[in-house]
């Protein structure tokens, strides 16, 4: 029976979607997929979501890739990224939904520290039952070891959780640690059936 609903948070709570920051702060194409290349799909994005960096670090070490005229636009998205996170349509009032019905709510999420900045504009950080970021911990999904760490923390039993997660390895992993879980596609009305099964 399923007591808890833990949620990722990218592209299940709130939207992340670089292009908002390239297409604000960049004026060519080129541009726009050097610092998409560089910065958003290189190293330095995982090693902030394990918490190897701090986010205010990310430029220095990105810029030594990127052709020196445009490093201004580098320093803006990498300074401002966060522009772009903002709640999903209808994410709060599932949150909402699933608290009132008497389950758990979770976050477990691969974030950086600029987490504690941008999600706040979702729901207060108190209306969940915990909050777990990847960075905080040094580890990341889809390891094993995040999920049992996480139950670990809030003393929850693995088949009684439901993990939401848009992305299918960060699934798989939660399953390898004996949660249920559900590949989240937008529908939010989706997971509240399957909460029920």
């Amino acid at each position: 029976m399923i007591k808890n609903v833990v949620l990722d948070m990218g592209n299940v709570l709130l939207d992340f979607d670089p292009d908002v920051s390239l297409n604000e702060f960049c004026s060519s194409e080129e541009e726009k997929e050097i610092i998409r290349k560089e910065l958003f799909n290189g190293p330095e994005w995982l090693m902030g979501d394990k918490g190897d960096i701090k986010d205010k670090d990310r430029f220095d070490l990105v810029k030594v890739r990127v052709p020196e005229k445009y490093h201004e636009a580098l320093r803006k998205c990498a300074d401002k990224w966060t522009i772009c996170m903002y709640p999903l349509n209808g994410a709060r009032e599932f949150c909402e939904k699933v608290k009132e019905s008497g389950y758990g709510i979770y976050v477990l999420s691969n974030a950086s520290d600029a987490f504690y900045e941008y999600f706040p504009r979702l729901l207060p950080l108190d209306f969940f039952n915990g909050v777990f970021v990847s960075s905080d911990y040094k580890m990341l999904k889809p390891d094993v070891e995040i999920y049992k760490t996480f139950l670990d923390k809030y003393g929850l039993k693995a088949e009684e959780c439901l993990f939401v997660d848009d992305r299918e390895d960060n699934t798989s992993g939660a399953h390898k640690a004996g949660m249920n879980t559900f590949c989240f596609k937008g529908n939010y009305e989706e997971v509240l059936n399957r909460m029920k099964q």
